[in-house]
């Protein structure tokens, strides 16, 4: 009876993330330095990747698509959030938001599964080294990436027609730097309860299937790691997947937290919070784990840059 008498309404306001000026002008700086860093990291290690031939393997392959994925990932999003810095009132029609919040989706997801293609990769690697070089052919890797892709674009398709179907009512508030479904499903004077029911248990699915996959791919890696007899083996391979590890524990960590419960039950600020972790500074962490960590790539940067100094 609550929804009857509110009113219709095609747009949409983005909530601060404090009322206080200082702060906004803080937080605006803050996050567009982080923005055009991560912009920067990622179209660094694409380049690289392309043109160092010793990186022409199918760990640098997934890695130069993760970048690929998370520069439109970040831009997705963090422009719209850096302007709402900047205006008193941050505004976006129904449309637009339907049309964000596919796109955000379509990507995380697809990083998503290429993070658990990376984890098969490394298995093979270090559990299975002499068929490696046959399997992960770069026939084989261009398919597992245009899977990746194909997936991603696929599986918000249908939640975001059913949204697109939703009426939206007053207050038209998003407590949200972005169009998350928790904050639509709250605007929404349609009924909902099927939408999020299917929503909540197909996220869980796609989203749990990949962190048990990769679980299961380093179970079997640490346990090949400490059959090795010698210690400096041991250390040397794991070191080769320490920086994905260090990428998946991150990623998947939050997005469990946000997406692996029925969102709509609990206040936003938490999830507004965490959601930063995923959409704006894993983006940023990316490229600085897997150069700093990374003998190969500091060696392709630092020859990189000598010849173009000479």
């Amino acid at each position: 009876m609550e929804r009857v008498n509110r009113t219709v309404t095609a747009e949409f306001i983005f909530l601060r993330f404090t009322s206080q000026p200082q702060i906004q002008v803080v937080l605006f700086i803050l996050f567009l330095l982080i923005y055009i860093l991560s912009l920067m990291g990622n179209i660094l290690i694409i380049i690289i990747v392309l043109v160092d031939s010793r990186l022409q393997t199918p760990m640098y392959f997934f890695i130069c698509n993760l970048s690929v994925v998370e520069i439109w990932y970040t831009s997705v999003t963090v422009p719209k959030m850096l302007a709402s810095f900047l205006v008193e009132k941050s505004t976006i029609s129904a449309s637009s938001c339907i049309a964000q919040y596919y796109f955000f989706f379509c990507l995380g997801t697809i990083e998503l599964f290429l993070l658990t293609v990376m984890a098969y990769d490394r298995y093979l690697a270090i559990c299975n080294p002499l068929r490696y070089a046959t399997i992960m052919n770069p026939k084989t890797c261009q398919n597992l990436a245009m899977v990746c892709w194909l997936m991603g674009f696929i599986c918000p398709t249908f939640a975001s027609i059913m949204l697109a179907r939703l009426s939206f009512c007053t207050p038209n508030r998003i407590n949200h730097f972005f169009c998350d479904a928790d904050q639509l499903f709250r605007l929404s004077c349609s009924e909902t309860y099927a939408i999020q029911g299917v929503g909540y248990a197909f996220s869980t699915v796609v989203i749990m299937s990949a962190v048990l996959f990769t679980m299961a791919s380093y179970v079997q890696i640490i346990v090949t790691i400490l059959r090795m007899s010698s210690a400096a083996a041991r250390q040397k391979t794991f070191s080769t997947c320490a920086a994905h590890l260090s990428v998946v524990s991150i990623y998947f960590g939050t997005i469990i937290f946000i997406y692996v419960r029925p969102t709509v039950k609990y206040e936003s600020n938490a999830n507004k919070v965490v959601s930063v972790f995923y959409a704006v500074i894993t983006p940023l962490l990316n490229p600085i784990i897997y150069t700093l960590r990374n003998k190969d790539v500091k060696e392709a940067l630092r020859k990189t840059f000598l010849r173009g100094k000479g």
